[in-house]
């Protein structure tokens, strides 16, 4: 991540808030902070485009902190519990991440902060939404879903941020979104930000419609890739993918490696493979529960899983430090999906790598991958050294001497049972006299 020579400390910021972003390790502002905050703290609506990983949660989460600092909290206009300021995001795990940050830096801060999201604690989080909240941040379904129950008013709102903007469009949340915003305090008496990694016609539509008169700020939009992740493409046959998966786990210095598949089927084979050649891996796909997905990622984030074998559920919201390989087993299909895989990598500073494995099954987009990074990826060509690492073969007759031993060669589960096979005989039963 590139940082500027601008100082968090040379910001007037209140005491209690600089500790709690100096534990975080904070230091100088990344370009989206130094051209945001001038802004934003002067209370300001703001538009702003910028790539994944540029700091921009801490841009935002610093600005609301500040200002429910330095101003008393309105009389309320309505009964019940209003947060002060709301978060809007569109997928679970950025709302996870949102709210983590957020606690962390607001350590020494006396607010309270709470995700609430989809799939997980249903009543724990409306009772806890019922007893009031200063920062709210959250998925627009389950925001609604409490709205109309009246758990909440969002009537005496003073900030609220829309992130991710453009997916909120890609993923059909817009209509959601504008039924909270309506619902909200009026837009000349909240202070708004948007953040987007485009901002197309659509995005400044919504700013336009719902906010007050917002700055502009563009943060490298030509820069579509990140400087520090270092790109590779092997051009090889669907047959040889997982030896050439196997060579390079076995030969690159890695520490934690994402896979991504197109399929929540590939992912599963995936899997079970790299499980039966001793490479532990866990799967992060649309059909895993909330409560099991998040413990994978703690899993993941804590080192204990270093393999995570993943659709694009998990392309976008994911803030995991110390991932060194993005690896593309499959190339995605829409070229925007691509940086948001790799954008996984190289992320707070650091350098990583993202090998990508063009297949006759999906090498017809990487042309449109291309034009849009606006690069050619160096191709790299398989060695015999890397191809020479020979699959283990699934048992043909699974025992249960044979899964004590995968497991104990280090798979998650026992190997599956082949189907039992189908009676050779033809036609209707006989009859019975």
């Amino acid at each position: 991540m590139q940082l500027t020579e601008v100082k968090f400390t040379d910001l007037d910021l209140p005491e209690e808030l600089q500790r709690g972003i100096a534990d975080c390790g904070f230091a100088r502002l990344t370009p989206v902070q130094a051209q945001s905050l001038p802004i934003t703290l002067q209370g300001r609506d703001l538009a702003v485009q910028a790539q994944t990983g540029s700091g921009k949660t801490a841009a935002f989460v610093v600005t609301i902190f500040d200002r429910l600092l330095r101003e008393p909290r309105r009389e309320p206009r309505a009964k019940g519990p209003c947060p002060r300021a709301i978060v809007l995001t569109p997928t679970r795990e950025l709302t996870v991440q949102v709210s983590h940050d957020a606690a962390e830096i607001g350590r020494h801060l006396p607010f309270r902060t709470l995700a609430v999201y989809g799939g997980v604690d249903y009543q724990k989080q409306r009772e806890d939404l019922a007893h009031g909240v200063d920062l709210l941040v959250g998925t627009p379904g389950r925001l609604i879903d409490y709205l109309k129950q009246r758990v909440y008013h969002l009537k005496d709102v003073e900030v609220a941020v829309i992130d991710e903007a453009d997916r909120m469009f890609d993923m059909g949340f817009i209509a959601d979104i504008r039924f909270l915003l309506k619902r909200m305090s009026r837009f000349d008496e909240r202070q708004s930000m948007l953040y987007s990694a485009t901002l197309s016609d659509r995005v400044m539509e919504l700013s336009y419609e719902y906010m007050n008169v917002p700055e502009l700020v563009e943060v490298s939009p030509e820069k579509v890739t990140a400087d520090r992740v270092e790109q590779v493409l092997y051009h090889v046959s669907s047959r040889e993918k997982f030896r050439l998966l196997l060579g390079l786990l076995r030969t690159e210095e890695w520490t934690k490696a994402l896979v991504f598949v197109n399929t929540k089927r590939q992912a599963e084979i995936l899997r079970e493979r790299l499980d039966r050649n001793g490479y532990p891996t866990a799967v992060l796909s649309g059909d895993v529960d909330q409560v099991r997905r998040l413990k994978i990622l703690r899993r993941f984030m804590a080192g204990e899983l270093r393999i995570l074998v993943a659709t694009d559920v998990a392309s976008r919201g994911l803030h995991i430090e110390g991932i060194s390989h993005v690896v593309n087993y499959d190339l995605p299909q829409d070229e925007q999906d691509y940086v948001h895989r790799i954008g996984r990598t190289a992320r707070a500073g650091a350098s990583g790598k993202a090998v990508s494995l063009a297949c006759e099954n999906y090498v017809f987009g990487l042309e449109a991958i291309e034009q849009y990074i606006g690069q050619k990826i160096p191709v790299a060509w398989a060695s015999e050294e890397l191809l020479a690492t020979k699959e283990v073969p699934r048992p043909r007759t699974p025992t249960p001497a044979a899964d004590e031993a995968a497991l104990e060669n280090g798979a998650t589960s026992p190997a599956p049972r082949p189907p039992r096979p189908r009676s050779s005989r033809r036609g209707p039963p006989p009859r019975r006299r």
